[in-house]
């Protein structure tokens, strides 16, 4: 027999997913709403200032029901919470939603999504993992309070492997080697990812604190390490390298607001939250215990590969498709 809570909360799952580190400071959220046993929304929190994936989903949820194709228009938080307030209240009264984080109890730039839950008058609300952050905790004794049905736990450990990246850098500071490799784990031959996985790369080092790279792959591919393909800012950059002649008309040096450091050691790092490492093997064995997760794109081609080794075993967390590319999440083993 199927397990529906399982199904969906999957579901809300897999969506947060697609915006793993998009969402820096915030974590990675995923909600569906579902009515009368109808699927009606998936959808994720998809960058800080913009609407939680509860708001997301009922947005999704309400146009579907209503017809309103007006709540379309509307992208800002507190305007579309003030409009589900007003037009949605008979719509969810038999509806469930499904979220991979509890939902938030705070007054930030928008009111707690909490009780805009209560306030449409869920029937049910199924949560897969509580918040570790106290000031946003809360949501959960909040609706159960209120008399609704509220069930916690349901996909706990995928949830939480989604939340890891946000718990540490909350913390300390979350650390990730970005590699793109054949299906042959040729990892050097030029560009070996779709463009599609290049701009999911220019994303993420648009919302990164410090781009780490070796010197080596400096001097051969005279990479400009920014963000150009999604009109992003570019963070700043460490190269790990023992010696400094570097080619000071390399594209690199020449990108406008942010610090490029030539160093010899590593500690640059314990400087910033979040952290991306990009580079080949060299960078693979000098940072083998700095390394949190490795994000790994592996693209459908076979290419002649150099003789090389590392001896690394790491977990799967998460398999996405990006393009023609296989995005593996996975966790330092």
């Amino acid at each position: 027999m199927v397990d529906l809570d399982a199904f969906y909360m999957q579901a809300a799952i897999d969506e947060a997913w697609k915006y793993q580190g998009l969402t820096y400071p915030n974590p990675a959220v995923g909600a569906a709403v579902v009515k009368n046993g109808r699927l009606l929304s998936i959808a994720a929190h998809k960058a800080a200032g913009k609407p939680h994936a509860e708001v997301e989903a009922i947005k999704e949820a309400y146009y579907l029901l209503s017809g309103d194709s007006d709540i379309l228009k509307i992208k800002e938080s507190l305007h579309l919470h003030n409009y589900l307030q007003t037009y949605a209240k008979n719509l969810f009264t038999d509806a469930t939603i499904y979220v991979t984080l509890e939902p938030c109890f705070h007054y930030g730039k928008t009111p707690p999504c909490a009780l805009l839950l209560q306030e449409l008058n869920f029937k049910k609300v199924v949560i897969a993992t509580l918040d570790p952050n106290p000031k946003a905790a809360g949501g959960f004794n909040y609706l159960r309070k209120r008399g609704i049905e509220v069930v916690v736990g349901v996909k706990e450990k995928e949830a939480q492997a989604l939340l890891e990246p946000f718990v540490k850098w909350s913390k300390k500071q979350f650390v990730f080697f970005k590699l793109a490799q054949t299906l042959n784990a040729n990892i050097t031959d030029g560009i070996i990812s779709s463009l599609a996985s290049r701009e999911l790369v220019h994303k993420l080092r648009s919302k990164i604190d410090l781009l780490v790279i070796g010197g080596n792959t400096v001097r051969v591919d005279k990479p400009r390490l920014d963000s150009r393909l999604v009109g992003g800012r570019a963070p700043d950059v460490l190269i790990y390298s023992k010696r400094k002649d570097f080619n000071p008309k390399i594209p690199l040096f020449k990108v406008d607001n942010r610090e490029v450091f030539i160093e010899s050691s590593l500690q640059r790092v314990e400087e910033y939250n979040f952290i991306m490492i990009e580079g080949g093997e060299g960078m693979l064995q000098a940072t083998k215990d700095l390394v949190d997760w490795y994000m790994i794109f592996v693209a459908p081609t076979m290419k002649p590969k150099p003789n090389y080794a590392i001896n690394k075993r790491v977990e799967f967390l998460h398999t996405q498709r990006v393009g023609s590319d296989l995005l593996i999440w996975s966790r330092n083993g």
